[in-house]
């Protein structure tokens, strides 16, 4: 779900109702409960809720069934409105809530059925996992109960808040899956396909590299990129004058990494862990510490499930990054040509079901028609008429758990690894470190068993091994355990190789740029490495992936001295300071743009002709700066009398826009609330202070307009009173909190503050009834 796509449903909504006299007392009754007692049933003990002043939460309860209780309690109170559109976007239920201009993410959401598939994932938990996810949706539904009005939100939207059920908290997961592994229903797979049909052999392969001299695997080597085909490999396809602006969207992916004892100042693991995503308010996480027993476990949550997603138990500390393995397959769907509707398998014909949902879209209701195969639904259909179903393991009831909660359990390294590959989560690089000093990777999340295939092109229906059978066993997902040099590193780039990388499959990791240079500042730390060193590692804006475009446009500038663009471009470009942050950095980067407008698009073009979605996501850097590099004329585009008068006109293109303007200004976060601008008198409080902010994507302080670090976290275990946490936004959802925006400034400056909470502000006594 964008923040984007909710901001404009929101603004077409009636809200006078907040001007109305006396609304200011009636926001201030949906604050949340931070003192007092309050009876919730269900509860087995009293539980302690207590908050610092940040608002960073401290449970402290006899089970950890009571825990979930209170911590359902607090996500109720604290971001309702959150959690009601996390799971309205996968359900494909948000235009009952905010009207048309949300009906095209629901009608593609709607296909996939996630609320049918949720009810199935509930009623397939194990009983400890539901015995938890009860109590966490019994919390839930007291502490919307006990708020003195429903949230602020719903005032404005004249709406009531529907009561939260096993199957929301499902959904609540099921958005993050759509975050980090929908591809909308063509992937990979499809633009591959696309481009082999549109293409000849060699430049097609050209096209679609798995990797260059930027890879920086925790395993393995660098791969090296096909070669630039030759003129005779072309077929007569000559490139045309094609451009358009290629975007390098934000990735949704992260930064973590490990360091063994022996290097660490703890002599216990170290482990960094930023996870970037969309920011927004209220933010996507919640801080809480957990404390059950003897056991403290600390880290953040996400409202609307009962989880600690990354965090230290005292024994172990985790963190996650997406891991970009693959977990989609799509099926091409071969007809049967003597009953209509009717496809053929490997034993014989099968049906397509036709299922209709119902969609309510404000106060009408719309129908969209699922077509569902033994495969997955119908999602796309290609140049040809073809159909394909997508196979992904989101449809798949035991692809989805509550077992990260073992995680929290765990004890040692191993327990944790064992734990993170039991878990039903979209598959994530799970990075982790105990007390004793030891440091692994691995994957959490199912990853699906294929035979006969690797997952690059898609299969026929009539394939034998076309339906995966089951997903991996733990022991059959590959590790990284306790390596020699004691680092470990993983930024959504490609981290095994060999038969390890055969078995997550995909190629459609992240470029290497950013885990490289994450990799080489880890190498360069000298024993004993402390906290604040990796601190310094996150907030690396070092812009080393554009040093040879700064070359390539200096160069170019040289060779035209007397241009407005030699004139306009060289000065700033030659005072640039190397990091993602002035006006030099921008307008280097503003001509590699220019530069892979004018190269990529043309090369593409029969592709586009022939599949309009078709992308080539990651790949454009090694792609055009083999080009650039090598200047083949059977490869320049149309319209440019050589290669250097291409790479000029890039540049004038630069001169021509602003040449003034700071990259950190240009990249100012606007992080809001999506209701900010059409709420009167209250949306200039739903606006974090905008600041000009370093960093980029393809290095280590990966930072946007509107994406970036949800979090940083080092933390040693058994440590954790050394450790550092930083988050965007803060922990409250309501404006008028006390603590509204706490802790925003020390994330946007990176000044280092403490992983575990504060002193103790606030205490809530929850109590069971009579």
């Amino acid at each position: 779900m964008k923040r984007v796509l909710i901001v404009v449903a929101v603004a077409t909504v009636l809200l006078v109702g907040l001007g109305a006299v006396g609304v200011w007392s009636t926001v201030r009754a949906s604050l949340p409960d931070l003192e007092g007692e309050v009876a919730v049933a269900g509860l087995g003990a009293p539980v302690a809720v207590e908050r610092d002043a940040a608002g960073v939460l401290t449970i402290r309860a006899g089970s950890r069934a009571d825990a979930a209780r209170a911590l359902g309690f607090v996500h109720a109170q604290e971001r309702w409105f959150q959690m009601d559109l996390l799971r309205r976007a996968p359900a494909g239920e948000l235009s009952a809530l905010l009207g048309a201009a949300t009906w095209r993410a629901d009608s593609t959401h709607r296909l996939h059925r996630f609320r049918a598939r949720a009810r199935a994932v509930v009623a397939a938990l194990p009983a400890d996992q539901r015995a938890v996810l009860d109590a966490y949706v019994g919390g839930v539904n007291a502490g919307l109960d006990a708020l003195g009005a429903r949230p602020f939100e719903y005032l404005a939207l004249r709406q009531a808040p529907e009561p939260w059920r096993p199957e929301d908290s499902i959904l609540a997961a099921f958005a993050m899956v759509l975050d980090l592994q929908f591809d909308g229903g063509h992937g990979i797979e499809l633009d591959r396909t696309a481009v082999e049909a549109a293409l000849p052999g060699p430049l097609a392969a050209f096209l679609m590299p798995e990797g260059d001299e930027w890879d920086a695997p925790i395993e393995g080597d660098a791969m090296e990129p096909p070669p630039v085909p030759t003129a005779a490999q072309l077929d007569g396809v000559r490139p045309g004058a094609e451009t358009r602006a290629v975007p390098d969207p934000p990735v949704p992916g992260s930064n973590n990494w490990a360091v063994a004892g022996d290097l660490s100042a703890t002599g216990s693991a170290l482990v960094a862990d930023d996870m970037h995503l969309g920011l927004r308010l209220p933010h996507i996480w919640f801080r809480a510490s957990l404390v059950v027993g003897d056991r403290r476990v600390t880290g953040v949550t996400l409202p609307g499930t009962p989880l600690v997603v990354v965090g230290s138990n005292g024994d172990v500390a985790w963190g996650f990054t997406n891991s970009y393995a693959d977990y989609i397959d799509y099926v091409r769907l071969v007809e049967d040509p003597d009953r209509q509707g009717w496809v053929r398998t490997d034993s014989g014909s099968v049906a397509i079901d036709t299922l209709r949902e119902r969609v309510a879209v404000g106060d009408e209701v719309r129908e969209v028609v699922v077509l569902e195969t033994p495969w997955g639904p119908i999602t796309h259909r290609d140049a040809d008429g073809a159909a394909y179903a997508m196979q992904w393991g989101a449809h798949r009831p035991e692809a989805t758990n509550l077992a990260l909660l073992d995680v929290e359990r765990a004890t040692t390294l191993d327990q944790a690894l064992d734990a993170a590959n039991r878990a039903g989560i979209p598959g994530q690089n799970f990075v982790a470190g105990d007390r004793a000093g030891r440091i692994g990777w691995t994957i959490a999340g199912q990853l699906p068993h294929r035979v006969g295939r690797d997952g690059k092109r898609p299969v026929d229906s009539t394939d034998p091994d076309a339906r995966w059978s089951r997903f991996l066993r733990p022991d059959e997902v590959p590790r990284v355990v306790d390596p020699e040099d004691g680092r470990l590193w993983t930024a959504n780039a490609r981290v095994v190789s060999g038969e390890a990388l055969a078995v997550l499959g995909g190629d459609n990791y992240a470029h290497g740029a950013r885990a490289r240079q994450i990799r080489d500042a880890l190498r360069a730390l000298d024993a004993p490495i402390s906290e604040r060193d990796l601190l310094a590692i996150q907030l690396d804006d070092r812009a080393l992936f554009y040093a040879r475009w700064r070359d390539l446009l200096l160069n170019t500038l040289d060779g035209a001295p007397d241009t407005e663009a030699a004139r306009a471009l060289g000065p700033p470009v030659r005072d640039w300071s190397g990091h993602a942050d002035d006006l030099g950095y921008r307008l280097v980067r503003d001509f590699r743009s220019a530069v892979v407008e004018r190269v990529l698009p043309p090369l593409m073009a029969p592709v586009v002709a022939r599949e309009p979605r078709a992308e080539l996501p990651g790949r454009d850097e090694t792609v055009v700066w083999q080009l650039v590099a090598e200047r083949p004329p059977h490869l320049l585009p149309a319209g440019h009398a050589s290669w250097d008068a291409l790479l000029l006109d890039a540049a004038d293109a630069v001169a021509r826009d602003d040449v003034s303007t700071p990259w950190a200004v240009t990249n100012t976060l606007r992080m809001e609330h999506p209701m900010a601008s059409v709420l009167p008198g209250l949306g200039d409080k739903l606006v974090m202070p905008m600041r000009p902010q370093a960093g980029d994507q393809r290095m280590p302080r990966v930072s946007g307009r509107s994406s970036g670090a949800s979090q940083r976290m080092v933390v040693s275990p058994g440590h954790e009173e050394r450790g550092i946490f930083h988050m965007p936004g803060g922990q409250a959802g309501h404006p008028l909190s006390p603590y509204w925006g706490a802790g925003h400034d020390d994330w946007a400056e990176g000044r280092p503050s403490p992983f575990l909470p504060g002193e103790t502000r606030w205490t809530l006594a929850l109590v069971p009834p009579g």
